[in-house]
Formats: structure tokens, C-alpha cells, sequence
């Protein structure tokens, strides 16, 4: 097992803090129908890693950075 020192999971944690905003900040901007951005918005909360990366995969494009 990879060991990742005193602050590695909590930085992990931090950057994935920081892209779950951003994406949650671009689906509050992007064009989508309300409910679509409250369903990406759920499943980004719920699922932060997962989430995120279905997310960039699969969601609205407009807003995007």
C-alpha cells in the first residue's frame, strides 16, 4: 500500500473538494433545464469522485471552462 505521508489523503481530499465546486459552480451556470442541474448537483455531492468524473464525461458542455 502506497503511503502517502501526514497531510497526503487530506491534500487528495482538498483537491477534490476544490473540482467538485467548480463543477457544481459550472452546472449552477450552465443552460440546463433545473432539474438536470439538481440531478448533477445530487449525484456530485453524493458521489464526489464518481460524480465528478461522470460528470465530465457525460454532462452538459455550455459553461464549461
Amino acid at each position: 500500500m502506497m503511503h502517502l505521508g501526514n497531510g497526503g489523503f487530506g491534500l487528495m481530499g482538498l483537491l477534490i473538494f476544490i473540482a467538485d465546486i467548480w463543477a457544481i459552480l459550472n452546472i449552477a451556470q450552465s443552460s440546463s433545464e433545473n432539474l438536470k442541474k439538481a440531478i448533477w448537483i445530487v449525484i456530485i455531492v453524493v458521489l464526489p469522485v464518481l460524480g465528478l468524473v461522470l460528470w465530465f464525461l457525460f454532462g452538459p458542455r455550455s459553461g464549461r471552462i
